[in-house]
């Protein structure tokens, strides 16, 4: 993501492989639930590689990668997030939440940020991941700001 002044009269948004009104929607929310404005932005969403993101688990990731362009400063290393963000900031559950987990630790993921309700009941099944379980947007937003400093 990348999220700059907007140099124009009409910021622009653009969106690689994310449906543009799923970016509106979340840029809305962002506003609304997590007192984060971007209506003075121009707004460059791409998924790498032609990727089409076609589910709702990756809303988490993309806010917070354009969070991470607007306050220009870095997501924290080996860091994994998903969750399905709904209109009113909550963090909804996703299929298949213990999946995830367990190939984002094979792939060598230190942290995660998910819905409170994908937290796996016994956390000794994920020995090298900190887990973190969230239940609305103002959390996530904070979790990931405090984890990237420190």
């Amino acid at each position: 993501a990348l999220v700059d002044d907007a140099h124009g009269f009409t910021p622009k948004r653009l969106s690689v492989g994310l449906e543009q009104n799923r970016l509106a929607m979340l840029l809305a929310v962002l506003n609304r639930h997590a007192g984060i404005a971007c209506f003075d932005q121009d707004v460059f969403l791409n998924a790498v590689g032609g990727v089409k993101i076609g589910e709702p688990a990756a809303d988490l990731a993309v806010i917070l990668a354009m969070l991470s362009s607007f306050r220009n400063k870095p997501l924290p290393e080996k860091m994994v997030a998903f969750g399905e963000i709904g209109l009113s900031g909550e963090v909804r559950p996703v299929a298949r939440g213990q999946e995830r987990l367990k190939e984002a630790e094979k792939l060598g993921f230190k942290r995660a940020i998910v819905p409170k309700a994908n937290l796996p009941r016994n956390k000794k099944e994920f020995p090298n991941l900190e887990i973190f379980g969230v239940e609305r947007l103002q959390e996530a937003v904070q979790l990931a700001r405090d984890l990237a400093e420190g």
